[in-house]
């Protein structure tokens, strides 16, 4: 894809974009089973955005990465230190503000009070036994920022989920989600897009980021940094196994967190968003739609596929009225168009 097509697509304010509309889509319907969506919002195929359209705290928390990726890099290279500063405030910020009443996780919560504590690490606040769907919902935006190598991108995703979520597959999750997100919006075919994230896992399964890192690894009971990350990617391959027979056979009608799972937990909310998107690569709003009308973590499921949706559309993809009346519109916008 040229860089002509890339900034007439927008990918970026697209990701942004969509997922806060599938994070308001689904924030109303999240721990509700399949018949009592429909029988609230209609056939799933024709849900309406709310007129209140509130997002929770998965879009707060991709806007506190964004500013946080935003200061660190105006001050020059992407670095562990200077990303962990400001994100750290950010998510204390977050913890602290009144506007932090959207059923937040428990773990994003116990971890932020501790990282209050100035003189703590980040590593000692880390909940190492966590790999809940907080580490990866609120990761695209490190998919969308231009001039990053690989490794600070991969780095970076791990970094930001260990500042809450530091179980391996939390991080693996989270690097394998900043990277779909970054293969959409470079261009890449859905229908290749599986075995892309199976090739990068597969690459990635014992390369443990000491920079970036630390020495989170030693609050588990692994016996070396690659046994303990190697762990995570386990899982998101097998995770991807699950997906993969999922498309073999898709039954877009059915309950996607059957196949792929609830996705409360952060490997299966990375599956069961990509589903979703992968059974309607080319009708965004069905995206959305099919992953707010699931019987798991809603929001965080419409939010993810929503992030897809658009990095691979662009912004065009969601309608005007949603968009104009989404939470935060003008943040997500004035962030995507830094970043297109």
């Amino acid at each position: 894809m040229t860089a002509t097509t890339t900034v007439k697509k927008r990918a970026a304010t697209g990701a942004l974009l969509g997922l806060a509309l599938g994070d308001a889509l689904g924030f109303p319907t999240e721990f509700n089973d399949i018949p009592s969506i429909l029988a609230k919002c209609g056939p799933w195929r024709q849900m309406e955005l709310p007129n209140r359209a509130f997002v929770s705290d998965d879009t707060q928390m991709t806007l506190a990465l964004g500013r946080a990726m935003r200061t660190a890099m105006d001050r020059g290279l992407l670095v562990p230190e200077g990303l962990a500063r400001p994100l750290r405030k950010e998510f204390v910020d977050w913890y602290r503000s009144p506007d932090n009443n959207r059923a937040p996780g428990r773990t994003c919560l116990t971890a932020c009070e501790l990282l209050e504590d100035d003189r703590r690490l980040w590593q000692d606040a880390s909940q190492i036994g966590s790999k809940g769907c907080g580490a990866n919902m609120r990761v695209a935006p490190l998919g969308l920022a231009p001039g990053l190598s690989d490794e600070q991108r991969a780095g970076a995703a791990q970094l930001q989920s260990g500042l809450t979520h530091g179980h391996p597959t939390a991080l693996a999750a989270s690097d394998l989600t900043a990277h779909a997100v970054r293969l959409l919006a470079q261009g890449a075919e859905p229908a290749g897009l599986v075995g892309l994230l199976r090739s990068y896992a597969r690459d990635s399964r014992t390369r443990y980021y000491h920079r970036w890192l630390g020495d989170l690894w030693t609050r588990s009971h692994d016996a070396t940094p690659e046994e303990f990350i190697a762990r995570g990617w386990d899982e998101c391959l097998g995770v991807l196994d699950r997906l993969e027979d999922a498309l073999r056979d898709p039954s877009p009608e059915t309950d996607p967190c059957l196949a792929t799972g609830a996705g409360w937990i952060a490997e299966e909310a990375l599956a069961t968003g990509l589903l979703c998107f992968l059974l309607f690569p080319d009708e965004p709003v069905t995206v959305l739609r099919r992953a707010a009308c699931s019987s798991g973590d809603s929001d965080s499921l419409a939010c993810l596929a929503g992030a897809f949706a658009g990095a691979y559309a662009g912004a065009d993809a969601w309608p005007t009225a949603w968009a104009d009346r989404i939470e935060y519109q003008g943040e997500l916008v004035t962030l995507g168009a830094l970043w297109d």
